[in-house]
């Protein structure tokens, strides 16, 4: 619970999903019709891993690499 990893988790869900709102999901998935974008769904779901990870780092030291880029990161999202 109080484990770093945890956090880091976040974080690196956060970053699947941005990945793959920035591929432009260009290969549907099988359960959705053909030309069905789930870029809206998917970026929501990026910000929501972003300000997960964010809220339980609220109260680390903001020099932290790792929570600067994350920040950085999280900004080109909105």
């Amino acid at each position: 619970m109080n484990s770093p990893l945890g956090a880091l988790a976040h974080l690196g869900l956060a970053r699947a999903y941005a990945l793959e709102v920035g591929r432009g999901e260009a290969r549907p998935q099988p359960r959705w019709p053909a030309g069905t974008s789930r870029q809206p769904d998917t970026l929501a779901k990026a910000r929501t891993a972003y300000q997960d990870f964010l809220t339980l780092w609220k109260d680390a030291d903001p020099d932290i690499p790792i929570l600067r880029q994350a920040k950085a990161e999280y900004a080109k999202l909105k």
